[in-house]
């Protein structure tokens, strides 16, 4: 199947000028946009805060109910910020577009666990062997990796996928071109991530914005301490294929990338001689210095364009038959900050952005 796109996308607009886009504004600019966030005057009455326990990674969120009757935002068209219970129970924030485009997020890791075109299909994949009971990170969609990408001195890809992440604040912009329902989600240090071995002060902000059909993330690592830190991250992003062995990535060609398949401990140190990177078993490498855009061929005359913004490795993975089940059916193309670890002096932050829009090919 090729994905298809509203009208309304035909329109042109600059990635990052501002969380708006084309019109260059950020969420809190602008005067006709509706936005709940905590509560800071009095008399703000649709300015209410939800705050999480900070005891630890499992701490208990508030409920769906209570979350939409403080964030929740409606439009002429119905729900545009919604929180609803979602499998397993947990809850999930869903955003739908006046396009007809939507996405779902999970409180649980944060985990942006569906992405639809106007035409309803979905673009990103999750595993059939994923768990939604809070035992292990969602498999799918695409998780944060937060503050360790891989193996290391703490759990495999850091604790940030498998925490409870609470609401800053919702939005949905009521001008008529440009119709955007937005969330962010914040993740902050607790008893929980002392104890998973990183021990500093911290703040994260995650923003996920529908810019017509268009994913739009905005990820932010603040820190809050007295004391200087390093970490690595990425969006472990898996995308829905039609044949792996039909699925290609362009923009690669030429760039060095560490092969982890014959040691995943000693990766070796390649160059991409290919101009489109295409899967003929497993394939777990980083390439490094990435472009600032990649494409994924998904095999049906259609594609992701990934744009990014301060990513500056590109995470290129398939399992093969060691997940025989579903191999076949994904690719995970992920916009990670690994190769070169970042470090941030108290008060500092870093900040990297990426856009995913579909693209038709042919």
């Amino acid at each position: 199947r090729r994905v298809m796109h509203c009208a309304a996308s035909q329109s042109r607009w600059c990635p990052f000028e501002g969380s708006r886009g084309r019109r260059g504004r950020g969420l809190r600019g602008a005067s006709s946009a509706t936005w709940r966030r905590p509560e800071c005057a009095k008399g703000r009455a649709r300015d209410r805060r939800v705050l999480l326990s900070r005891e630890g990674l499992r701490a208990v969120p508030p409920s769906a109910e209570e979350l939409q009757k403080t964030y929740g935002l409606t439009n002429e068209e119905g729900k545009s910020v919604a929180f609803e219970e979602g499998r397993g129970g947990l809850t999930k924030v869903v955003l739908n577009h006046a396009c007809g485009s939507s996405a779902e997020v999970y409180l649980y890791g944060a985990c942006v666990t569906s992405w639809k075109q106007a035409s309803g299909d979905e673009v990103l994949y999750v595993r059939p062997d994923a768990k939604f009971d809070r035992t292990k990170a969602i498999s799918g969609g695409i998780p944060i990796c937060f503050p360790q990408f891989g193996p290391g001195e703490m759990k495999q890809h850091g604790f940030a996928r498998d925490s409870v992440w609470s609401v800053a604040s919702t939005s949905a912009d009521y001008n008529p071109d440009d119709r955007d329902p937005n969330v962010e989600l914040v993740l902050e240090d607790s008893e929980g991530t002392r104890e998973c071995g990183f021990p500093h002060a911290f703040r994260v902000s995650y923003s996920i914005t529908l810019h017509r059909e268009t994913l739009q993330t905005d990820f932010r690592v603040i820190n809050t301490g007295d004391s200087a830190f390093e970490f690595t991250a990425a969006l472990h992003s898996y995308f829905e294929v039609a044949g792996v062995e039909n699925a290609s990535i362009s923009g690669l060609g030429g760039l060095t990338y560490l092969n982890k398949v014959p040691d995943p401990n000693n990766p070796k140190q390649e160059t991409e001689a290919n101009e489109e990177v295409a899967f003929s078993g497993e394939t777990d490498r980083i390439y490094t210095e990435a472009p600032s855009e990649v494409v994924l061929n998904v095999g049906t005359g259609a594609g992701v364009q990934i744009q990014n913004e301060n990513w500056s490795d590109c995470v290129v993975w398939n399992p093969w038959t060691s997940m025989e089940a579903c191999y076949k059916e994904f690719v995970c193309v992920e916009n990670a900050k690994t190769s070169e670890r970042v470090k941030l002096e108290p008060n500092q932050s870093w900040r990297a952005r990426a856009d995913f829009e579909v693209k038709d090919l042919i």
